[in-house]
């Protein structure tokens, strides 16, 4: 995948040290800790910015980041099979059998013409479409979050960033009545251990973007609900990773968005279980092939390849894979009337958001 690192500057962290008027390993001296074990314990850490959850890195490679890595395995159609977070290639492109990846010397390959995983990364069979449907591993997802009114009607979907936080479209307009639901999998169900949060009472119009709209329809569609208390992290709740404004995410990155909106257009309900499905990005140009001048660079499209997003997933999250993490690169906002799988989706795009996101989450 085509992405910037979240690389934090280690020249600038080694001169920061230096300045001090007590060196680091002065103060470790003194306090008889063993520098080594204090070292490979700091590297296990992650780091807040904005008290939303990025990646760091070190000389040593990428520090797990505690966020975008679920405690259950994703198993996703169409999404390709990765080792350390990105597909193996032969001299740059993937070698397949009939259409499908296979190993040869550690590449990918297939078993029955399933794809395997390693590691725990995700196995691809075949092609999926959210029209239509295909079920998520359950919990595979935790970050997900169900926006729901008070009598338990799923109105949108929404992304974990932080023990506090959520974000999702601000199209779905979310106040204090309504409900939170994170852990969930199967709506019907009253076997799961859900997460059942209030809106915070600051949560107000304050909270979506001030240029929602703006220009053009559903531009900046982005809303942050803050929680009224914290969520409990376990296996079914952690939170995304979240796209930094520098990152760039080329088009035709296979990338997942999950929900629990309409596998079909004119169906009467939305599914019980939550859905996913593997889809390309598009460049802006060629989507604006398809919608033209509705298109802002604060949106972000992918589909149009027998695959889309339908209403009820709104505010759900559109993640790619970055260094073997989840990351949230895009909200689901709008399309075609009919959910239509030939035509993309639209989904506001994060890395044009991300600054505001931290100024609102710093300030609350």
């Amino acid at each position: 995948m085509s992405m910037t690192s979240f690389e934090k500057s280690e020249e600038n962290s080694g001169n920061a040290i230096e300045n001090n008027d007590v060196s680091v390993s002065t103060l470790l001296e003194k306090a008889n800790v063993n520098i080594g074990m204090f070292m490979s314990t700091a590297t296990a850490l992650f780091i807040l910015f904005g008290d939303i959850i990025t990646q760091a890195t070190n000389v040593s490679g990428p520090v797990r980041p505690g966020c975008g890595i679920p405690a259950i395995t994703p198993v996703i159609s169409g999404y390709p099979r990765t080792i350390n977070g990105y597909p193996r290639t032969i001299s740059g492109y993937p070698r397949t059998i009939s259409g499908y990846p296979r190993t040869i010397s550690g590449y990918p390959r297939t078993i029955s013409g399933y794809p395997r995983t390693i590691s725990g990364y995700p196995r691809t069979i075949g092609y999926s479409r959210i029209i239509n449907g295909e079920e998520a591993v359950p919990h595979s997802w935790p970050w997900q979050v169900s926006l729901q009114y008070s009598n338990g009607f799923h109105f949108c979907g929404g992304s974990l960033v932080n023990k506090n936080w959520v974000v999702t479209a601000a199209h779905c307009d979310v106040r204090t009545p309504h409900r939170v639901i994170l852990g969930e999998h199967d709506r019907s169900s009253n076997a799961e251990n859900i997460q059942v949060m209030k809106v915070s009472g600051i949560c107000s119009r304050s909270h979506h973007h001030p240029h929602y709209n703006y220009g053009v329809r559903f531009n900046n569609d982005i809303q942050l609900v803050k929680l009224a208390s914290s969520a409990k992290m376990n296996t079914h709740v952690s939170p995304v990773c979240v796209a930094e404004t520098g990152d760039y995410i080329a088009g035709g990155t296979k990338c997942v968005t999950t929900g629990w909106g309409l596998t079909h257009s004119d169906s009467p309900n939305t599914p019980t279980r939550l859905q996913q499905v593997a889809l390309p990005l598009l460049t802006n140009e060629q989507c604006r092939r398809y919608f033209g001048n509705s298109l802002s660079r604060q949106m972000i499209c992918a589909g149009a390849s027998g695959v889309s997003s339908c209403k009820g997933d709104s505010g759900g999250p559109l993640v790619c894979q970055k260094a073997g993490a989840w990351t949230l690169v895009g909200i689901v906002s709008w399309g075609s009337g009919d959910c239509n799988p030939r035509r993309p989706a639209v989904y506001a795009r994060v890395t044009k958001l991300r600054a505001w996101m931290d100024q609102i989450i710093t300030a609350n």
